[in-house]
Order: structure tokens, then sequence, then C-alpha cells
């Protein structure tokens, strides 16, 4: 992940990223923003739309590029979120889905491919100078 160049980790889940992580965000001078906290609950809680915006703000923002957007295990609060992004990069949902599920393997949750289908995406702040990739 050195590699990387990382300036910016988006940490989603509400409990704290493992001490490794917590490591290397500090070797690395990686600005950590622990959204997660902001829900409270436990990590089966389904992500909300406001952590999606609040994720957003961050993840268009091209002076945090490059990035990381992840949680404890990587599935379904990091997949929403990427599937929310693919939805506003005008993805058709079977690629979206087929995306999650890929990497949400076995435990793939039907309310959060709920959650990506009926995501607004007129409620993104799009920057003015959006990311090429947008």
């Amino acid at each position: 992940m050195e590699k990387l160049g990382l300036r910016c980790i988006v940490w989603l889940a509400p409990e704290e990223p493992n001490q490794n992580v917590m490591n290397f965000v500090d070797d690395q001078d990686i600005q950590l923003h622990h959204l997660g906290v902001l829900e409270g609950g436990n990590a089966s809680d389904p992500i909300t739309e406001d952590m999606i915006l609040e994720a957003f703000d961050l993840i268009l923002d091209k002076r945090n590029h490059p990035m990381a957007i992840m949680c404890n295990i990587g599935r379904h609060r990091t997949g929403t979120v990427v599937g929310c992004l693919r939805k506003l990069q005008r993805w058709n949902l079977a690629s979206i889905f087929e995306e999650y599920r890929r990497f949400a393997g076995p435990k793939v949750r039907i309310l959060n491919e709920q959650f990506i289908e009926l995501f607004d995406t007129d409620l993104v702040r799009i920057p003015v100078d959006p990311p090429e990739w947008l």
C-alpha cells in the first residue's frame, strides 16, 4: 500500500481501525476520516444516506486523491459506498450489483442492493472541478 502514495483513507466502520492501520496512517502521513463514528451502533447496522453523502464530499475532492475507501471487512459498507459511486458514474444496475456481489461473496445483503438502487444521486454535491472519472 505504501506505493499507492495515499493522501486519504475514508474509514466507514463504526469501530476504530486496528493498530496496524493506525501505524500505517501515521507513518505515511495520511489523513484518516473516520465516518463510521457518525452513526454509532454496530457493524451490522446498515449504512445511512448521510454517511454516503459525507463520504462523497471526500471522494469527489481531488485534493484527497489518491485515496482508499475502507471498513473493517470491506464488504458491506465499502461495497454500498462504491455501489452508490458507480451509480453516480452512470453504471447500469446489473454491473453495479455484479461488482458488489463479487466482493460480498456469499454474504450479499439485499438491503444494501436496495439502498444502492434507490439512492438519489441528485443529493450529491458535485464539485466545480470534479475528478476525471466522474
